[in-house]
């Protein structure tokens, strides 16, 4: 399995107990989706390794005790800061306006006159608010991602309608 094929889930935080459980801390808003997992990839050298869950059980806000198989507790000790993966295939379709951030690289950015904004570039989400950053004819722009501005986003066309506030292109 390949990083490209795959989402980030979270990562492992810290042994709990002595006998080799752990914590997954899972970078979601629904960690109730993950209780039934199987197995997860973990990165590790590079690469991602399948580990199968010996149980998996929800610990505390976001977080999910977990052992592995065939994992002693002093190999489970150095999964300790290792990320987590799934791959994309596992990830519920979404419909409407909904989107998932990967899905949309490569899409067109449309304001509410229909004119084209530029091509979705990536997003950025480390900051408090997830922004789209477009190519605007070689010159990159940042919008904000806020629900109540996308209009449509039309996944045959690859296309993304949007309502901005008049002058935001102009401040970049």
């Amino acid at each position: 399995m390949q990083k490209e094929d795959c989402y980030y889930l979270g990562k492992i935080t810290k042994l709990h107990g002595f006998k080799g459980n752990l914590i997954l801390h899972l970078d979601t808003d629904e960690p109730e989706l993950y209780e039934n997992m199987e197995s997860v990839f973990v990165e590790t050298n590079g690469m991602l390794v399948p580990f199968f869950f010996e149980f998996i059980q929800p610990h505390s806000r976001g977080k999910m005790l977990v052992k592995f198989e065939d994992v002693s507790p002093e190999e489970a000790e150095k999964l300790i800061n290792k990320e987590l993966y799934l791959p994309l295939e596992t990830l519920p379709e979404l419909d409407g306006n909904d989107f998932y951030y990967h899905e949309i690289i490569g899409f067109t950015l449309y304001d509410q006159s229909n004119t084209e904004i530029g091509l979705i570039k990536n997003v950025n989400d480390n900051s408090a608010q997830a922004l789209f950053e477009i190519d605007l004819n070689g010159k990159e722009i940042l919008i904000p991602i806020v629900e109540d501005w996308i209009l449509e986003v039309d996944r045959e066309n690859k296309a993304i309608l949007v309502e901005i506030p008049e002058g935001l292109i102009d401040l970049n």
